[in-house]
């Protein structure tokens, strides 16, 4: 793993500076003539769109979003951003600040150029199918109406082309626990579907999947839970574009981990379970096995 930098700008303010990038090139302008209409230099909005500005004005995202015409849900949002603290490991609550419906993940997602994750008991999202998907969406908001539900699955199978696209597609390196070969997500027969689908995209070039089996125990003597290591590339000079983060996701909030020494924590961590899980033919086999006993 490339090292991290010792400085570098917080998490929440590089996703702020990718949306902000994102919809001044919807609205069509160049970050000159932004500049120049926001009445600010072109250096500062440069800056703001790195992420790398220390304190930022609510006014001024209040301003940016008026130029790009952002919906006002998502303005909120963005100012939230902002005003997060200019820390290393970022929790986010889920209303604190930012909109529930806010995902500042997927942002993440789609810049990544190699995502490593360690599922123990699910599908990991950018592999599921969309049936599969479909029955935990209805369990998760069972309030919701069927066009909500298909809305969720359209965007899952959207944010799934980062894996399919033809053009630098994410490195996907997948673990997951045999437990999620047999946890019943809709139907025995939507199952037996997701599973050959993994088999079948396991032998992409960019992904490999793995299967820690029961009879691995507990590798390095503990039980870990679910996570998420991205990866966003090098530059010229081989320094990481940005730090790597570890994505932890619970039930009321969301932690982003960036301090190196937790980000190699994770990486030693993800090599024990690695070491004890299946090779990649071997678990294709399994997945395979298992999809026509369902």
């Amino acid at each position: 793993m490339p090292e991290t930098p010792a400085i570098g700008s917080t998490l929440p303010r590089r996703q702020l500076g990718r949306y902000l990038v994102d919809w001044r090139t919807r609205a069509g302008y160049t970050q000159v003539k932004a500049a120049q209409l926001l009445e600010m230099g072109a250096t500062s909005l440069n800056r703001l769109e790195k992420g790398e500005t220390g304190r930022i004005k609510n006014m001024v995202i209040q301003a940016i979003c008026d130029l790009y015409n952002v919906p006002p849900d998502l303005a909120e949002a963005f100012k939230g951003l902002a005003q997060q603290a200019n820390v290393k490991s970022w929790w986010h609550q889920y209303g604190d600040l930012i909109p529930k419906n806010f995902d500042v993940y997927v942002g993440l997602e789609t810049a990544a150029t190699q995502i490593i994750t360690y599922q123990p008991d699910l599908i990991p999202g950018l592999l599921q199918t969309a049936d599969y998907n479909r029955s935990l969406v209805q369990l998760i908001w069972p309030d919701e109406t069927v066009e909500q539900w298909e809305q969720r699955v359209q965007i899952k199978t959207q944010r799934q082309r980062i894996v399919t696209r033809k053009t630098h597609p994410v490195q996907l390196d997948v673990v997951i626990g045999e437990a999620a070969l047999h946890r019943v997500a809709g139907s025995r027969a939507i199952m037996a579907d997701q599973l050959r689908h993994l088999a079948d995209i396991s032998t992409m070039d960019n992904v490999s999947v793995r299967v820690l089996p029961f009879a691995a125990g507990f590798p390095g003597g503990t039980s870990m839970p679910p996570y998420v290591i991205l990866n966003f590339g090098q530059d010229q000079t081989g320094a990481p574009v940005e730090p790597s983060v570890v994505f932890l996701e619970g039930a009321v909030g969301e932690i982003y981990l960036e301090k190196e020494e937790d980000v190699l924590h994770y990486y030693g961590r993800h090599e024990i379970i690695e070491a004890a899980a299946l090779d990649e033919t071997t678990s294709r086999s399994l997945l395979r096995r298992v999809a026509k006993g369902a």
